[in-house]
């Protein structure tokens, strides 16, 4: 779980996590569920790479923290981050020389900057954003955390990636073969990358699995019980990890997401001792 409180940049280096966005089916129902459990607030902007021209900034404290736009009929409800890129046009190159593929953009979003929406070579979506008037709150209780890339080929993801940003991939991963890496830039870990295990049907497609801090008063277990009863779902139970207390919970559309409290670290612990949610 690495990147600390932080509001806003003037200049903002290539290869940071700089937003996230929920695709959802119903954004009446994803507002109620996130006011009720974060406590954000929602104002409606205009977005031409949205399917219907409306994006919702979700805010918390006056802060940015989220975008919020209805999905494509064929698309999934789900999360999904932006990566901060200096020329979104260069960005779409790379993608392309890499082995990846562009599906929309570059596109400019007024007042906001430019957009990139591409795959990786396994199939992972990301969004690539030339930022303006950047605001970001990350790292706060209610607010992004960090985000692990779920894949089933992370040679794939860490050579995209990687020869993208001059990330340095570092396996993290347990004894137990588990395929667990961090990317690192300027000696901080930026990003997390996972190789789907059999806890996964086969047919998941690769995605990015959001954390959100929580409030230490209120804890995982209680927040995960909070979106039960705004309507969602928790998908794995509260567990002790090394970065704190981890629950993965989905709202009301099916979009999936993880909570944790880093006030609830796993201390001293060897790698194949941390409690895996998945061992039976």
């Amino acid at each position: 779980m690495a990147l600390g409180p932080q509001v806003t940049r003037s200049i903002l280096p290539s290869g940071i996590p700089c937003w996230i966005e929920l695709a959802t089916l119903d954004e009446e129902v994803a507002q109620r569920f996130y006011n009720g459990l974060f406590g954000w607030n929602f104002d409606l902007n205009r977005d031409p790479a949205a399917p219907t021209g409306r994006y919702l900034i979700a805010s918390l404290g006056g802060i940015d923290v989220a975008g919020v736009y209805r999905a494509a009929p064929d698309q999934p409800s789900l999360w999904t981050i932006n990566v901060s890129v200096g020329n979104t046009a260069t960005a779409a190159e790379w993608v392309v020389h890499l082995g990846g593929k562009i599906t929309l953009g570059p596109v400019e979003i007024p007042g906001r900057g430019s957009i990139l929406h591409a795959t990786d070579p396994a199939g992972a979506p990301v969004v690539f954003w030339q930022p303006e008037n950047w605001s970001f709150a990350t790292g706060l209780p209610n607010t992004f955390a960090t985000a692990d890339l779920n894949t089933h080929d992370g040679e794939a993801a860490d050579g995209f990636f990687c020869r993208l940003f001059s990330y340095t991939a570092r396996q993290i991963g347990d004894t137990r073969g588990v395929d667990y890496a961090e990317w690192v830039l300027d000696q901080q870990a930026v990003l997390y990358r996972y190789v789907m295990g059999p806890e996964y049907p086969p047919e998941t497609l690769p995605h990015w699995l959001v954390y959100f801090e929580v409030e230490p008063a209120r804890g995982a277990d209680a927040t995960a019980g909070h979106a039960l009863m705004l309507g969602g779902r928790v998908v794995i139970d509260p567990y002790d990890s090394p970065w704190g207390r981890i629950a993965v919970l989905a709202d009301p559309g099916g979009a999936v997401f993880a909570i944790v409290d880093r006030t609830r670290r796993l201390e001293d612990f060897g790698r194949a001792e941390v409690d895996d949610p998945y061992d039976d």
